[in-house]
């Protein structure tokens, strides 16, 4: 287990619950504004006013994708706290700095194979299959 103390750990742990509360305003934000741009679009005058009205609704189906999977991803550093395996890269085994943590408290990769993750996973096809 990572050597976190008591009081870095509640410290993450309350990072993770403020940016859950913001991302679930988002969320909340983001479906009255699409109920009522529904409704606007809806009445496009025009085949200009309908293809903004698209481009809009697209442009925040993916801002809504992405709260969502970060979401996700707290959600799944609270089950790592749960296992006890808070803070321990989830390739390498070794500790993830608290300062990684601080900045991204749902890590579960250290910095050094976030990087390789993300390099041989940048276009969904992993290199080291082809």
């Amino acid at each position: 287990m990572a050597a976190l103390t008591k009081k870095q750990l509640d410290q993450l742990k309350q990072l993770l619950d403020e940016r859950e509360q913001v991302l679930r305003s988002h969320l909340q934000r983001d479906t009255a504004a699409r109920e009522e741009f529904v409704q606007v679009a809806s009445e496009a005058p025009d085949s200009g006013d309908a293809s903004f009205a698209t481009l809009s609704m697209d442009l925040g189906n993916a801002a809504v994708e992405r709260d969502l999977v970060e979401l996700r991803h707290i959600a799944s550093a609270r089950c790592r706290i749960g296992r006890g395996d808070y803070g321990v890269c989830a390739l390498c085994g070794y500790e993830i700095p608290y300062a990684r943590l601080v900045a991204q408290p749902t890590a579960a990769r250290c910095a050094p194979c976030q990087n390789n993750f993300e390099r041989t996973h940048a276009d969904g096809v992993s290199r080291s299959s082809l």
